[in-house]
């Protein structure tokens, strides 16, 4: 019988065989390694795989790049780094690496798509499942965790876009604990303009700060959708806050100009969330509890669409600089540069 995991793979979030391992993955820093790191993950097909621990038994290879700033003696705080939908970006994600490796914070950008054959899923998301970035992220996690120069009670993920989600979805404790033993999770969780018309719930959630940050004019992933997930994270006494810049669009901090993409696949139209404690896709719109594969498969390829505005957008990004500085300062107690 086909289970939630393997039809919302089929429907929206899940994906395709993944391409052979790479060779020679690392299970401890605990030489104080940085630089390109291969490191064992897995690829689950849905929350229920990840949550259950049912994903396929070959598991994955992904690859990391770790830089550890230029800091005092002592252990510093890191942050893990999720890509969006079209992969790491040229001046997104290592131009935030810098940027927080110059307030003392080292980084670790994975690379979920490249060692599994991939460059993007933009144009239709069923082609890697979100649940195998948020792997990555938490299987970084654990790695990190073996550093000697890390500071494993201060480690946080920060994400764009899909990388959002990651972000998010991993304060759900039934996910965290798919890929980590014990009560090693993220301190801090920094989503940039995330999807959440499909919003992941769970009973128990971290208690770890949350900071969204939004484009007011996102026509892909829209913001009054976030502040709704946002709403529900706070009754459940998550600290969280959301900004949102107004007249920003998607990607808002990387470095080319807004323009419209009309292949672009966004959930912006469904009205779901998926509980992942008894793996039901509930209709917001109808209230509708679907368990049927094919039921559950029919509406989300009923609810996508196609097309959105994508750009940088200077004014954003430099409020996105501060919001985030700020954040993360008070998070790890970190002094003023």
């Amino acid at each position: 019988m086909r289970t939630l995991a393997s039809s919302v793979t089929a429907a929206f979030l899940l994906l395709g065989t993944p391409s052979p391992l790479l060779a020679e993955p690392v299970a401890s820093l605990a030489d104080g390694r940085a630089g390109r790191i291969e490191f064992r993950s897995e690829t689950p097909n849905g929350p229920t795989e990840l949550a259950r621990r049912t994903y396929p038994v070959a598991g994955s290879v992904v690859v990391g790049t770790l830089v550890l700033p230029q800091t005092a003696d002592g252990r510093i705080p890191a942050m893990v780094i999720a890509h969006g939908s079209g992969g790491i970006l040229p001046g997104r994600e290592d131009a935030w690496a810098a940027r927080l490796n110059a307030l003392g914070i080292a980084t670790f950008v994975v690379d979920s798509f490249t060692p599994r054959g991939l460059q993007s899923t933009s144009r239709d998301q069923s082609r890697l499942s979100t649940m195998a970035n948020l792997a990555d992220a938490l299987a970084a996690l654990r790695l990190l965790a073996t550093h000697p120069r890390i500071d494993p009670a201060r480690i946080g993920v920060m994400g764009f876009s899909r990388g959002g989600q990651v972000a998010l979805y991993s304060a759900l404790e039934p996910l965290r604990r798919g890929m980590v033993d014990g009560d090693l999770r993220f301190a801090a969780h920094v989503a940039l303009y995330p999807s959440c018309s499909i919003p992941y719930r769970a009973e128990q959630v971290s208690r770890a700060p949350i900071l969204m940050l939004l484009g007011g004019a996102d026509d892909y992933t829209p913001a009054a959708a976030c502040r709704d997930y946002a709403a529900w994270f706070a009754a459940k006494g998550v600290p969280i806050q959301v900004i949102a810049y107004e007249g920003a669009y998607h990607d808002f901090d990387i470095p080319d100009p807004p323009r419209v993409l009309p292949a672009l696949q966004s959930a912006r139209g469904c009205k779901a969330e998926v509980d992942v404690d008894d793996g039901v896709v509930r209709r917001l719109d109808t209230g509708e509890a679907l368990r049927d594969p094919t039921a559950i498969s029919a509406y989300f390829r009923t609810c996508m669409q196609r097309g959105a505005t994508m750009g940088g957008d200077a004014p954003a990004l430099a409020r996105a600089e501060q919001d985030v500085a700020t954040f993360l300062r008070n998070t790890f107690k970190l002094s003023v540069r």
